[in-house]
């Protein structure tokens, strides 16, 4: 069964080029956002089995997003996406409980291959 994912990256171009790389590769998209604290209101909702979050976004960053996530679900599988020279909030963002993290620019094996590790 395909899994479900939610995209949150506050640009849109963004979202589009990891639902791309995920339709293609037989993942279904089950819900976009722009922010994190949509990203929490969504996840509530579609209760996804994967959160591909950014971690830079107005609002509320994706850490503060994974946090809550987290909170409301212990078991939430979520990847970071962050640009390159992130590090501190790379390595916040994995003790606060993301799986994994890609960087931006997406390299379409790289973002299966976290995907795959994340939800099999």
């Amino acid at each position: 069964m395909a899994k479900n994912i939610l995209i949150c990256d506050d640009a849109a171009f963004m979202r589009m080029m990891i639902k791309d790389i995920l339709t293609k590769n037989g993942y279904n998209v089950v819900g976009e956002a722009e922010n994190g604290a949509k990203a929490v209101e969504k996840y509530t909702e579609v209760k996804p089995d994967l959160v591909m979050l950014d971690i830079t976004m107005p609002e509320m960053d994706g850490i503060q997003a994974l946090k809550k996530i987290k909170e409301l679900d212990p078991g939430a599988c979520v990847i970071m996406c962050s640009a390159m020279g992130q590090q501190a909030m790379v390595i916040e963002s994995i003790q606060s409980g993301a799986k994994d993290f890609i960087v931006k620019p997406f390299q379409a094996d790289r973002v299966i291959e976290a995907v795959k590790k994340a939800v099999g």
